[in-house]
């Protein structure tokens, strides 16, 4: 039998989306999941949540962060974050939290029998539009890279290779991560969870 401090520690979540944001409270109670964001607040049935996305957003402060947006039946919407602001130049990364609370969120869902839509990633549409963007950038580095090469230039060929290498490594894993999916509540992807 779990304690206490796990049991709430899984079905309850807060976060700080910003510096001067107000906190974010969710709760999994019995009648829904439960949210307070500042003066707001309100219960949604599981069976009422219309849509759950799960994707990865990387940001300046906090280069890993999960994110995932709960939409109700009504069109209203909550994003979950992974990761909390605690000062002016500090933000924790809340990694355990997140994951364990986004797995029970999925898990009462299916057991209340609603008819939410799983999707993970980025639309589909802004996705192909990425990867055509991210091949353009492919062929012209090569041009330049072979262009280089060419002409001598093999320090600036080797700045350029570099330099594709850093933009391969970082944008890579954003879009590997990001990859449009539709999932079921039972698997979500591991790629969009700590």
């Amino acid at each position: 039998m779990p304690s206490d401090d796990v049991a709430n520690a899984v079905t309850s979540y807060t976060f700080k989306p910003s510096l001067a944001g107000a906190v974010r409270q969710f709760e999994l109670t019995d009648a829904g999941l439960a949210w307070q964001v500042g003066s707001r607040r309100g219960v949604w049935p599981y069976a009422s949540i219309a849509a759950v996305q799960l994707s990865y957003r990387p940001v300046s402060m906090q280069p890993r962060q999960f994110r995932a947006d709960i939409v109700a039946a009504n069109g209203q919407r909550q994003v979950v974050l992974s990761t909390s602001w605690k000062g002016f130049a500090l933000v924790e990364t809340r990694d355990d939290a997140y994951r364990a609370f986004m797995l029970e969120l999925h898990r009462r869902i299916a057991e209340a029998g609603g008819r939410a839509a799983f999707h993970g990633g980025m639309r589909p549409i802004v996705y192909a539009l990425a990867a055509g963007v991210l091949i353009a950038f492919a062929i012209v580095m090569v041009a330049l890279i072979a262009r280089a090469l060419a002409t001598d230039a093999f320090a600036g060929a080797l700045f350029l290779l570099a330099l594709a290498a850093l933009f391969a490594w970082q944008i890579g894993g954003f879009m590997r991560r990001n990859k449009p999916c539709i999932y079921t509540p039972d698997a979500p992807p591991p790629q969009l969870l700590p």
